[in-house]
């Protein structure tokens, strides 16, 4: 059981429109902005800004920003967010290899250079104490530039801030994303765990 128990999607007309930017990224409103909408200058704050780390703006793929979105969150243990992360991925476009082999991006073939360099990216910068060292820094310039680097930190904070929201709060987890969750990382042995 959450936390906080999410409203209904009707609460706040707002939030309800903002939050029809999910529909296109996972078919449904999360119920993690349904629990924020409890003050909706947080849930329009998150939405927009939501909207802002995952418009592309340089070559960083939206398929590519929900790979990093679930480096992150499986960094961090969220399977809220991992189940979030790979099935926006699936809607974005990302090839099936590299669903069916995100665990093991570093070695396989489905995965370039300049994807691998991103997701170490992400790994490192999600760890606590943060891991971002010379060596990322050096992979990144070699296939990114400045802005792209920005978009894909702005991915990793976001998400950040995502999993501390949604594993402090026990957010159920939507049908929608158990599939997704079951489907590309049940064989690693993802569960809703605490998601139920």
């Amino acid at each position: 059981m959450p936390l906080v128990t999410p409203l209904s999607p009707d609460y706040d007309q707002e939030t309800k429109e903002l939050a029809e930017f999910f529909n296109e990224t996972l078919g449904f409103c999360p119920n993690s902005v349904l629990t924020m909408q409890r003050r909706p200058a947080i849930s329009k704050a998150f939405i927009n800004l939501n909207k802002a780390v995952m418009a592309n703006e340089g070559r960083v793929t939206s398929a590519l920003k929900r790979m990093i979105a679930w480096v992150s969150s499986n960094a961090t243990g969220c399977r809220y967010c991992q189940a979030h992360a790979i099935r926006a991925a699936e809607r974005y476009g990302a090839h099936q290899e590299q669903l069916d082999h995100i665990w093991d991006y570093r070695t396989h073939p489905a995965f370039n250079e300049a994807e691998r360099a991103a997701l170490d990216f992400s790994l490192a910068a999600s760890q606590v104490p943060n891991a971002v060292d010379t060596s990322i820094e050096q992979r990144l310039r070699q296939h990114w530039d400045e802005g792209e680097i920005v978009e894909m930190l702005g991915v990793i904070s976001l998400f950040g801030y995502l999993n501390r929201w949604n594993d402090s709060m026990g957010t159920s987890i939507e049908e929608g994303a158990v599939e997704s969750g079951n489907q590309y990382l049940g064989k690693h042995g993802w569960n809703k765990g605490k998601h139920i």
